[in-house]
């Protein structure tokens, strides 16, 4: 049985990494994303949400209720017509050879809505972070009601580069201009060591309309523990989840900002470090006196 979120939620996310690459910019040779102005380390909301998709097509099998809308080699518009299927509204999808295909696969106004339920119901991304499902068939949009913020880390970092050597060559013309010598030069970047801090967001409003639920809620906060200990790479280094603390509210609009919520966890460097290497090398501390009516503290980690 579905059980319904009655609360707004917020929560403060803390995760280290050490001697790995958290999120690499494309743009950038994939070096480790920083602010240009600070120095402090970046990662995008879109890599965090990457990984909890992950996880949960690691769990669940990719099966519905649980099956994931953007995963590897998905064509969103297949999609988009199995919902049409599954609705009994194939015949307005229409044929490639059809002149007015591509205006029938706009759909009605009825049509869109079921799709868009559709999908919600079997698809947990969709319904926990939403989606724009308007290209080719139309399914509409979804605002999803779980965001998250990019993370930050708490002091600035370097990011290193390093050669590598592969002691193997890719094709057999590579390996006659080296004359058997059969080497490849790489470049590899890491961060020395990282802590990150990222903020999320739960509207029961949003809950409501996309269909999200407390089983869905604990699913999210199984991830936001345990999503990179199924995640692990070379590239990546060690990466963990430090703290998750979850201030729940009792009404759907909430019982304090979440600024003010957020601001009771503070990290700060312990006295005589200056270069941090370790999670050891920090205090995180956790104001729980005097937390406004209405709004309860979930240490999940930490």
């Amino acid at each position: 049985m579905s059980t319904p979120i009655t609360g707004r939620l917020d929560f403060v996310l803390l995760f280290d990494v050490k001697d790995g690459n958290p999120n690499g910019d494309p743009d950038a040779g994939n070096m480790p994303r920083i602010d240009a102005e600070t120095g402090h380390g970046l990662m995008t909301d879109v890599a965090l949400k990457r990984k909890l998709r992950n996880f949960v097509q690691l769990v669940k099998s990719a099966l519905p209720p649980y099956d994931i809308y953007i995963k590897e080699k998905a064509v969103l518009e297949q999609t988009h017509r199995k919902a049409y299927e599954a609705i009994g509204a194939t015949e307005e999808l229409g044929g490639d050879d059809d002149p007015k295909a591509k205006k029938k696969r706009k759909g009605s106004a009825d049509s869109v809505e079921k799709a868009r339920a559709w999908i919600c119901q079997n698809f947990f991304d969709v319904r926990t972070f939403g989606a724009v499902m308007s290209t080719g068939v139309n399914c509409g949009q979804v605002r999803g009601p779980v965001q998250l913020t990019f993370a930050r880390s708490a002091d600035p970092i370097v990011a290193s580069e390093h050669s590598i050597t592969r002691m193997a060559v890719a094709t057999e013309a590579e390996a006659e201009k080296q004359g058997g010598d059969n080497r490849t030069m790489g470049r590899k970047h890491t961060v020395p060591y990282g802590l990150y801090r990222s903020h999320g967001f739960v509207s029961a409003f949003l809950a409501k309309q996309t269909g999200f639920t407390a089983e869905d809620l604990e699913l999210l906060m199984q991830g936001l523990e345990h999503m990179f200990e199924h995640d692990r790479s070379a590239a990546r280094g060690e990466m963990s989840t430090r703290g998750l603390y979850v201030f729940q509210h009792d009404s759907e609009l909430g019982n304090a900002h979440a600024h003010s919520l957020f601001d009771r966890v503070s990290i700060k460097l312990k006295d005589g470090v200056t270069a941090p290497r370790s999670f050891a090398d920090y205090e995180v501390s956790v104001d729980e006196t005097g937390l406004p009516g209405g709004v309860k503290l979930l240490r999940r980690i930490g």
